[in-house]
């Protein structure tokens, strides 16, 4: 009997392209399961699919009866519910990242999965997920690693016929979170947090071509829950994470987020209670301005492509350490451009990780260690590089003195 995967979630845009890069990879060795509320996506793609409501516990127990892993292409927010799910199931588990304060709290389940013989790898899409097996390809040969700077560069030069006023590439719930909520930073060997988008935080940042120079904000992410803790008998005095889009579009999402038009109830509670000391929840009844923008957007039409697709991200580990008796810093990128993934583009790099670590681990390449795991723990990383360059991603490392700071 073939091991059963069920993608949570899996009609979604990363969802589906977990699902197909199963189809084309695993040669038929797995059962691919999209559950989702909305099957008519992907009403053409050849795998199982059933209909399901993750907030209803049955029926998330029925559609995960059976499955050797479960991957969670869900909001975030949803998280730690389905690591239950799986607990249940008897099943493995996976998802694509926490916003930090998610990931602490699923952490927190390492001594159940540990009990029931499972194991569950948090955050494995492209930040995080290959971002945190570059660092730990990054710092491989160094005797002390000192920082890690988890950087996400991407553009898109696509050309379109109406265009809306604003296009997201990403999950928009998660990517306004992450530039409204404040961010997490790890200096001088402790958390802290940064107010969203600090001025004092933005650094310029040259990627490879055709990405090139960017500058980069500093927003809440997971990395930073999991990296200071696998570095730390290295050394490891700072971490932090941060990504930067073309200028147009981030003048216009710094425009919304400034005007309060990013916010929800839940995240100007969150933003006042880390100014206040406490996490009074929103009055009821209280204005969604999220909302009342998600739903202008989804008013327009989309977009009609003109030309070939253009759009690229680099993600990008940079550490800095102790190599030799001197102090190094070095690069570790991959970048996925419009080609990559058979033509499914940039977005390869958050769709496909969890295909590859599910393989890996029906392979015994990632051995099946019980317990919950962040994927610089767990990952081999020669392997898991390969298998990115498989997808039509590069993957370098480069390694040059330190600079003055």
């Amino acid at each position: 009997m073939k091991p059963r995967v069920v993608i949570l979630g899996g009609a979604g845009a990363m969802g589906r392209i977990t699902a197909t890069d199963f189809a084309r990879t695993a040669r038929g060795s797995v059962e691919v399961v999209i559950a989702d509320r909305d099957l008519a996506p992907v009403a053409n793609l050849d795998v199982t699919k059933v209909p399901v409501d993750v907030t209803d516990t049955a029926d998330l127990r029925r559609v995960l009866d059976g499955a050797f892993a479960v991957i969670a292409s869900l909001p975030y927010r949803f998280n730690v519910a389905m690591m239950h799910g799986a607990l249940a199931a008897g099943a493995h588990y996976l998802d694509l990242g926490g916003l930090f304060h998610e990931t602490r709290r699923q952490l927190e389940l390492d001594e159940e999965f540990r009990r029931a013989g499972k194991m569950a790898i948090l955050g494995v899409g492209s930040a995080p997920g290959i971002i945190n097996v570059l660092a730990v390809l990054a710092a491989c040969d160094l005797e002390r690693v000192h920082e890690v700077h988890c950087l996400v560069g991407a553009v898109d030069r696509t050309r379109y016929r109406n265009a809306p006023p604003l296009g997201f590439g990403y999950a928009v719930d998660t990517l306004l979170d992450e530039f409204v909520l404040p961010s997490a930073v790890y200096r001088k060997g402790e958390f802290a947090m940064v107010p969203a988008l600090a001025p004092s935080e933005r650094i310029a940042v040259h990627f490879p071509a055709p990405v090139g120079r960017l500058f980069v904000d500093t927003t809440l992410h997971s990395e930073v829950a999991t990296l200071p803790l696998h570095f730390q008998s290295r050394g490891v005095s700072e971490v932090t994470f941060r990504q930067g889009f073309d200028r147009e579009f981030m003048d216009k999402l710094l425009f919304l987020v400034r005007l309060g038009l990013a916010d929800t109830p839940e995240t100007r509670a969150s933003r006042n209670g880390a100014a206040n000391g406490n996490g009074a929840p929103p009055p009821a009844g209280h204005a969604n301005p999220r909302k009342v923008l998600l739903d202008l957007l989804a008013g327009f039409p989309p977009a009609t492509l003109v030309g070939k697709p253009a759009r690229y991200e680099v993600l990008r580990a940079l550490v800095r350490g102790r190599y030799a008796g001197r102090t190094v810093e070095v690069h570790a990128d991959c970048h996925a451009g419009p080609r990559a993934g058979w033509g499914i583009g940039p977005d390869i790099d958050t769709g496909s990780p969890p295909s590859i670590a599910v393989q890996l681990m029906l392979s015994g390449a990632l051995p099946i260690r019980p317990g919950v795991w962040a994927p610089e723990q767990v990952l081999p990383p020669a392997e898991f590089a390969r298998e990115l360059e498989r997808r039509g991603m590069k993957v370098t490392r480069r390694v040059r003195p330190a600079r003055r700071r």
